[in-house]
């Protein structure tokens, strides 16, 4: 009876060294053992790191509002939207504007807290159309396409 808690003791022995020398070699990245232990259990022999590039990333949340002009004065008209934007970047927001055509004047675009930072941010744009010329444009027309803005960023 002690014979047998003997030789189990050497074989947990066993089993416990064997593991211990594995641990060992691990960090080498290659085993060299004369048996495996008790089981065959995968070993770890080596770790590789995984990394990667992050690029630049931004979306401006609501790109599809419109920008609607109200009548100030008879030839002023002005309106204002805010700009949603997510990032991972710091990034400065500006902008530029075109008419259409459709009514002559004076269009201006202008961005305000424009410099936004990761994950969110909000600038405000504000359009004015000054001396605006409406004899090309039937009186009641709604909704009519009078000028373009762009918005560009850069990081910062």
């Amino acid at each position: 009876m002690v014979m047998k808690g003997v030789i189990m003791v050497r074989g947990r022995l066993l089993v416990i060294a064997s593991v211990v020398l594995l641990a060992t070699t691990l960090q080498a990245g290659e085993i060299k053992v004369h048996t495996w232990p008790a089981q065959f259990i995968p070993l770890e022999v080596t770790s590789y790191p995984v990394v990667m590039d992050i690029g630049f990333w931004m979306e401006i949340v609501n790109q599809f509002d419109v920008v609607k002009l109200q009548q100030v004065t008879i030839h002023r008209y002005e309106g204002c939207i805010d700009v949603k934007v997510k990032t991972n970047f710091n990034l400065m927001l500006s902008c530029s504007i075109i008419g259409t055509g459709a009514v002559g004047g004076t269009y201006t675009a202008i961005l305000t807290d424009a410099a936004i930072s990761p994950p969110y941010g909000v600038a405000r744009l504000c359009v004015k159309l000054d001396n605006a010329n409406l004899t090309g444009q039937p009186g009641g027309s709604k909704n009519v396409h009078v000028a373009t803005v762009t918005i560009r960023v850069v990081p910062r």
